[in-house]
């Protein structure tokens, strides 16, 4: 007897019905399809400047969909992730952030720069969360818990989107909605950063990084510095050749700084030239005459290696059982690479056998680089690299964790059809007071049409897209 498992329901009933609504309502050779602005729902995001600095026409052909459920229980999980991290330090390290920086592979001058920061200001929860929905819920990669978030332009597709008439009509029929996150970050700033905002005027903000980045990422930031101005800040996007500090306090064009908008890293004070050009900044910032957001101390809790501290089913007691159900619902299997780890049953095994027998299903990452870079995905190699890889790995910077293969979502593919997509979730979350009841401030969409996709990054190709929620 042959038996029949029934089609699981798509994740979205949203998305599908827009799907299937998109596939007739712009059919395939329709005189619309491409030659009026309306005509079709990347017609308008490919028409802004701004969206084409960031994504060089590269987008999904509609946007997904979140349901007020999932929104709240996903913000839910990574509230209490972010939470777990930010008290590691007491947790597991007797109060010591030093001693967690150099667990998660800092080097000392990383780690002397992180802690003279943790003692200026405050730090407000905000980062932006990579996830993968596997069909039964959403599971987290990486936690990106900085002020230098990519994806920000996000708010921006989504109304560029809306310039096409049936999705703008689906929309208003559900009554949906979206969130602007660059207005999540600038109330987040505000309460970071209250010690040195002014209450007369418009704070100023120079939205910083690197000379070396700055080359290379300067005209996105002056976006993000134009973007300001919609939310009361005086953005001037620059970088530290460009600030000169009279009676102490940073000025660049002429214009005291009340607030720095850091956009460098935390891998980035690993070069001591670059380290040495911020030294100016950061005595300013400790002596209050400037704040920074956010602190270079969220750095250490953003890390990869923060994360499998989490999944490691040593420090397991250090949870209460609410923290042990939410570290089990939402984050895969992660270790450190070390020469003994313990498997998803808590038994001790030798690193590299297990790698060996698991290569399908593992992800080689180092903790301290971003944005896919150096990540390993052990079933697009052969069998010697995987081996020569982790084993390069063992006692440095680096994690496995187990694969998530991602769900497919139907998505309308601009000719009248439909074709699946594999997506990498950007969720945004902030303080709840500051941001809203929930935490939840926007979505950054990455797609792979690949079922197989290692990394779902804009470096490996993916198309961008955002999401609309209902409440």
């Amino acid at each position: 007897m042959t038996v029949v498992h029934p089609t699981p329901p798509p994740r979205s009933p949203l998305g599908r019905a827009y799907a299937e609504q998109a596939s007739w309502s712009t059919p395939a050779g329709h005189p619309t399809a491409a030659t009026t602005p309306a005509g079709h729902p990347t017609a308008a995001a490919r028409d802004s400047a701004t969206l084409t600095l960031a994504y060089r026409g590269r987008f999904l052909d509609g946007p997904a969909f979140l349901s007020g459920t999932e929104r709240r229980a996903v913000a839910r999980d990574l509230r209490t992730i972010h939470d777990l991290l930010r008290t590691l330090p007491e947790r597991a390290f007797g109060g010591s952030l030093a001693a967690l920086a150099d667990a998660v592979g800092m080097t000392p001058r990383q780690t002397a720069l992180i802690t003279r920061s943790a003692r200026t200001g405050s730090l407000v929860p905000l980062g932006r969360a990579d996830l993968y929905h596997d069909g039964s819920g959403f599971r987290l990669l990486e936690f990106n818990i900085t002020s230098a978030l990519g994806g920000f332009e996000n708010a921006d597709v989504n109304r560029a989107m809306l310039a096409y008439p049936p999705l703008r009509d689906f929309v208003d029929r559900h009554r949906l909605r979206y969130t602007d996150t660059v207005a999540g970050m600038v109330r987040t700033m505000y309460a970071e950063c209250a010690a040195t905002i002014p209450a007369d005027r418009p704070p100023v903000v120079a939205v910083l990084d690197t000379v070396e980045n700055f080359a290379v990422v300067g005209p996105r930031l002056a976006v993000l510095a134009a973007k300001l101005a919609d939310h009361g800040v005086e953005g001037i996007a620059c970088h530290p050749g460009q600030l000169s500090f009279p009676n102490g306090r940073p000025t660049v064009a002429g214009r005291a700084v009340d607030v720095v908008f850091r956009y460098f890293l935390a891998e980035d004070l690993a070069d001591p030239a670059s380290a040495a050009q911020l030294e100016p900044l950061l005595v300013a910032v400790e002596q209050g005459r400037v704040g920074l957001f956010s602190r270079l101390d969220a750095e250490v809790y953003g890390n990869k290696g923060a994360l499998a501290m989490l999944s490691d089913d040593r420090l397991r007691d250090l949870f209460d059982a609410d923290e042990r159900a939410c570290v089990d619902r939402i984050l895969p299997w992660t270790r450190y690479v070390r020469p003994r780890v313990t498997d998803p049953g808590g038994t001790g095994v030798d690193v590299l056998r297990y790698a060996r027998s698991r290569q399908d299903e593992l992800v080689l990452k180092p903790t301290l680089l971003h944005g896919g870079s150096g990540i390993v995905a052990g079933w697009q190699v052969t069998g010697a690299e995987w081996e020569a890889r982790v084993g390069a790995a063992v006692d440095g910077p680096f994690v496995l964790q187990h694969r998530v293969r991602p769900a497919a979502e139907p998505f309308p593919d601009g000719t009248g059809g439909v074709r699946d997509h594999y997506l990498n979730w950007g969720i945004y979350l902030g303080d709840h007071a500051v941001v809203g009841a929930d935490g939840y401030a926007g979505c950054f969409l990455r797609g792979s049409t690949e079922p197989t996709v290692g990394v779902v990054s804009l470096g490996d190709g993916a198309l961008v897209g955002c999401a609309f929620h209902d409440d």
